[in-house]
C-alpha cells in the first residue's frame, strides 16, 4: 500500500508518522522550513502516548511521488477546490481519497438514499468547483478525534485522542475501508469503519459548528464559552438545532447536549481552530461548519433561528479578513 498525505500539517504528519511506523509506504506534501526540517530529521512527535521519529520521504511536489493507493487529505476544506494540480499525480484509476476534514463534506448525498441522493451543498461544493477535483466515487469520510499542533518545523505535538472514524458515503463495509483502517492501526491509530459515518459527521459538528463561530467573535476558548451564561445557552440553541437539520435528513446521533456542554468545558483553555486561524490572519473555515448546516436548514425546512444569527455575524467577520 503506498499513501501520500496531501497537507502534512499537524494532522496530516501525524498521521503520516503513525503509518510509516506500522510499516506503510508514506510519503508527505508539505512545505516550506517544515518540509526542510522533516526532509533533514523526519517527523518528530511528542506524545503523552510515547515520543518517536518517523524518518518518510517528503517532497513539496506530487509528481515526484506518482500514483497511490490513498491520499490523506489533510488540507483545510476552502482549499479544495484549488487542489486540482497537487492531487492529480498522485492518482490511478483505483486511488482513494480519504478527506480528514472538518464539518459537512462535499460528498454529504452521495450515496445517501433517499430525497436529497446526489444533491450538491452549494456552500461546499460552489459550482460543483470540488467534486470536479474530487470525484465522489473516491471518496471515504474520515472524521478526527485526535488534537495536534506544530510545536516548530518538523515538530508534532499530539495533545490527546488517536481515533479517526471512516466510512463508505454508501455505508457499509467495504475493503478499501478495511485495508486503510488496517494500516492505521498498525501505526498505533484507532480507525473504526463506520456502517453510517454521518453519525460521526453530526456528533462532531455539533461542536464544531457552535464553538468554532463563537470563539472568533468572542475571541475566546472552549472553557470560557463553556461557562458564561449566555454563551453556554447559546450554543445550547445552536445544538439542538443542528440535531433538529440532522434528524430531517434521517440521521439520529445518540449524543446529549449537556454531555458536550461538560465536555468542552473540561477541555479548558483550549482555543478552536478557527480561532487560531483568525488569530494568524487566515481564512476560517466557516463554508462547511456553519453555512452548510445553515443551507441544509434551508433544504429541509427547519428555522434554525441561533445558527442563523451566529452565522451572519461570523460570515460578516471571515469577509474582513484579509482586508
Amino acid at each position: 500500500m503506498r499513501v501520500a498525505v496531501l497537507g502534512a500539517g499537524a494532522i496530516g504528519a501525524y498521521v503520516g508518522a503513525a503509518l510509516h511506523r506500522g510499516g506503510t509506504e508514506v510519503h508527505l506534501v508539505a512545505r516550506g522550513a517544515h518540509l526542510e526540517a522533516i526532509r533533514s530529521d523526519g517527523v518528530t512527535v511528542l506524545s503523552p502516548r510515547g515520543d518517536f521519529t518517523a524518518r518518510t520521504p517528503a517532497t513539496d511536489d506530487p509528481a515526484a511521488i506518482g500514483p497511490v493507493d490513498y491520499v490523506f487529505l489533510g488540507l483545510k476544506a476552502n482549499s479544495y477546490a484549488n487542489a486540482g494540480p497537487l492531487l492529480e499525480p498522485l492518482l490511478h484509476d483505483r486511488t482513494v481519497v480519504v478527506a480528514a476534514q472538518n464539518g459537512i463534506p462535499w460528498w454529504y448525498f452521495h450515496g445517501l438514499k433517499g430525497p436529497y441522493e446526489g444533491r450538491r451543498i452549494e456552500s461546499v461544493d460552489p459550482g460543483g468547483a470540488v467534486t470536479q477535483v474530487l470525484e465522489l466515487d473516491r471518496a471515504i469520510g474520515c472524521v478526527v478525534y485526535c488534537s495536534t499542533e506544530l510545536e516548530g518545523p518538523g515538530v508534532v505535538r499530539h495533545l490527546e485522542g488517536t481515533r479517526f472514524s471512516i466510512g463508505e458515503p454508501g455505508g457499509g463495509q467495504s475493503e478499501r475501508c478495511t485495508a486503510f483502517s488496517t494500516a492505521m492501526i498498525a501505526g498505533g491509530l484507532k480507525c473504526p469503519v463506520e456502517d453510517d459515518i454521518r453519525n460521526d459527521i453530526w456528533i462532531k459538528l455539533l461542536g464544531n459548528a457552535a464553538f468554532n463561530p463563537i470563539s472568533a467573535l468572542a475571541r475566546a476558548t472552549m472553557v470560557e464559552i463553556a461557562t458564561h451564561q449566555g454563551t453556554r445557552q447559546m450554543v445550547r440553541l445552536m445544538m439542538e438545532e443542528s440535531l433538529e437539520i440532522a434528524a430531517a435528513l434521517g440521521c439520529h446521533p445518540d449524543i446529549s447536549v449537556e454531555k458536550r456542554l461538560d465536555g468542552a468545558e473540561r477541555v479548558g483553555g483550549h482555543k478552536t481552530s478557527m480561532l487560531q486561524d483568525l488569530e494568524k490572519d487566515k481564512p476560517l473555515e466557516l463554508d462547511v461548519i456553519l453555512a452548510a448546516v445553515v443551507e441544509l436548514a434551508d433544504l429541509t425546512g427547519i428555522k434554525a433561528p441561533t445558527l442563523r444569527a451566529v452565522h451572519a455575524v461570523a460570515d460578516l467577520l471571515a469577509s474582513k479578513i484579509g482586508v
